[in-house]
């Protein structure tokens, strides 16, 4: 069992994870399923053990087989509201990189007891709750088709048969018989789910799936082998700009979704893409989410295949009038960096975009975010920089966003500045010379 000891708080927009309405059936944009989704059914035979025993969290292994595993979607746990007996989840993820083998990692880390669940699923989405006809199947964990998985834990599934494309909406259906207590998950999900009460997870039909959530519930990450033994990811460590706040729901805007797009066609070995963004999180303290010091372990480290670690933190801490100085958020920056290249991997750090018009602004919170830039854009305490503080800013006035770029509250990008930000990433800066 892998073990994750932390005690979680509950992030400010955790109260949206509950359910929100009636589901509404609609198909998403088309864009959604792209040419990857037509082979959705390669997702197919699996042999089903018949065991139901509980079994223990696992970490993943580095590798199955030949073939590394990579991760293809991931989002930061934290703590959401209590979790309910008997609920169904059908949470809709999209996939970076695509690959065989897939599994998915559950998590109770904000547990405060064990967790169990007695039903996982996964197939590809069609529209709304409804899977493709035949792309439905059951994961195991250890063999059984039960897994307990213990306060603090996570736990990863088996592979798979199969393959999965690049840029497939996945559903993974999940069911809880005995749920209690803190549940964990990603509160701000900028994509609907589905919930429902009793166990559908083996329906391809949407129509038992008759609520709405806007989180991802006991689930955190999903990887696959890619067909390329040098494939890796990266991972974006990140409060509410990466993780999506301010772009349009349900679309896939957020700039790590952009990042992946610009990465499909790429000629480079990083394809995956894992957002690990929670909103109002801090670098240096605890609040919404632990901590990224705090968290870069359980969130960034762990993920099986990342070779760069994507740092774009540091508003919340500044705009906080906490008394952060810009001593204190570098130190915080310098840590980071030491500990992922401690564990072998790069660092690309951004500079912190402006804020002013966002109530919390101020001339000393400015004061701090032009010295922790400076100190951005000249450091070689991480392997490369890009540079999101001048491509938001309004070039007649670089304390504000450009109005083109902002989402409306003179913080938060819209789409097209989302988009923009992923554009500015330099592809051939994301691996190093480690």
């Amino acid at each position: 069992m892998t073990s994750v000891g932390y005690a979680g708080h509950l992030p400010d927009r955790a109260q949206a994870a509950r359910r929100v309405r009636r589901a509404p059936g609609r198909r998403p944009a088309s864009s959604r399923f792209g040419r990857g989704c037509r082979v959705g059914a390669a997702l197919l035979a699996v042999a089903v053990c018949p065991s139901v025993s509980a079994h223990a969290a696992e970490p993943l292994p580095a590798s199955v087989g030949r073939a590394s595993a990579v991760v293809t979607w991931a989002a930061s746990a934290d703590q959401l509201s209590e979790g309910a007996a008997g609920d169904g989840y059908r949470l809709i993820v999209h996939t970076s990189v695509g690959g065989s083998g897939l599994r998915v990692r559950v998590t109770n880390a904000f547990g405060d007891r064990p967790l169990t669940l007695d039903s996982v699923w996964a197939g590809v989405r069609d529209r709304g709750a409804a899977l493709r006809r035949g792309s439905n199947r059951r994961l195991t964990f250890g063999g059984a088709r039960t897994v307990t998985v213990g306060a603090g834990a996570v736990a990863w599934s088996d592979p798979l048969p199969g393959t999965v494309p690049a840029g497939t909406d996945l559903a993974v259906s999940l069911h809880t018989p005995d749920a209690a207590g803190p549940a964990s998950g990603h509160g701000m999900a900028m994509q609907t789910s589905y919930t429902g009460q009793g166990d559908h997870t083996a329906e391809e039909s949407g129509t038992n799936w008759t609520q709405t959530t806007g989180s991802w519930w006991y689930l955190d990450a999903v990887s696959v082998r890619p067909s390329r033994a040098s494939t890796r990811a990266v991972a974006a460590l990140g409060d509410s700009l990466t993780d999506g706040w301010h772009s349009t729901s349900d679309l896939d805007r957020r700039w790590p979704d952009y990042l992946a797009r610009r990465l499909r066609t790429a000629r480079t070995d990083i394809k995956g893409v894992a957002n690990e963004g929670i909103s109002g999180n801090k670098v240096l303290a605890d609040g919404a989410g632990r901590s990224a010091l705090d968290r870069l372990g359980r969130d960034v480290l762990t993920l099986p295949g990342v070779r760069t670690v994507f740092l774009f933190e540091g508003v919340n801490d500044i705009k906080a009038h906490t008394g952060v100085t810009a001593a204190e958020l570098i130190a915080g920056y310098r840590e980071i960096a030491r500990r992922v290249h401690a564990a072998g991997k790069c660092v690309v750090a951004a500079t912190v975009g402006p804020f002013e018009g966002w109530p919390e602004w101020d001339p000393a919170g400015e004061s701090v975010r032009r010295q922790v830039n400076q100190y951005l854009r000249s450091t070689h305490d991480v392997d490369a920089v890009t540079d999101f503080d001048r491509v938001l800013r309004n070039p007649h006035d670089p304390d504000r966003i450009l109005p083109f770029f902002d989402g409306g509250d003179h913080l938060h990008p819209n789409d097209r500045g989302m988009r923009a930000m992923a554009d500015a990433v330099d592809l051939s800066r994301l691996n190093c010379a480690r």
